[in-house]
């Protein structure tokens, strides 16, 4: 029994697209404006389902765990934030880059959407179309035709 000085923290119970429970710190998921509606709300269940998979949910709450009250810290905890996200974007693979994209944007969490997007901006800056089609795994729908009108409509989108 824990003494009355330690409040007992909330746990809520995430249901992924692939059928796996993960327990989290209400803390930690309500930094998802998506789950926070639901908790507010009263519309959670005893698991809340959640279309994301057991793998990319994992990153996003090893995110989220990280940046609970990060609106109260002082600047050395906002600089190992900083440091922290930096880290975590980097190690990601291009595939996990694509699935934390869409996470972060289904559970409405500005700031690793924020981090992300940057990400992806970060790893397309200064490569051609063709690069970029490549590294996202992106089919080329255009005709050689129609590619070759665009390239001489919009030259500088070649440059």
């Amino acid at each position: 029994m824990s003494s009355p000085s330690h409040e007992e923290k909330k746990l809520l119970t995430l249901g992924t697209e692939d059928n796996v429970e993960i327990v989290v710190e209400e803390s930690t998921a309500i930094l998802s404006k998506t789950i926070r509606n639901l908790v507010e709300d009263n519309c959670a269940s005893n698991v809340i389902p959640v279309q994301v998979d057991s793998i990319t949910m994992s990153k996003v709450i090893e995110y989220c765990s990280k940046h609970v009250g990060e609106e109260t810290v002082n600047e050395d905890k906002k600089k190992e934030l900083q440091q922290f996200d930096a880290d975590f974007a980097k190690e990601l693979d291009t595939n996990m880059l694509y699935y934390l994209l869409l996470a972060s944007n289904y559970l409405e969490i500005a700031g690793l959407l924020d981090l992300i997007s940057q990400q992806v901006a970060d790893r397309i800056k200064g490569k051609m179309p063709e690069q970029i089609r490549e590294m996202f795994n992106i089919k080329n729908d255009f005709t050689p035709e129609e590619e070759q009108k665009f390239r001489i409509d919009y030259p500088w989108a070649f440059d």
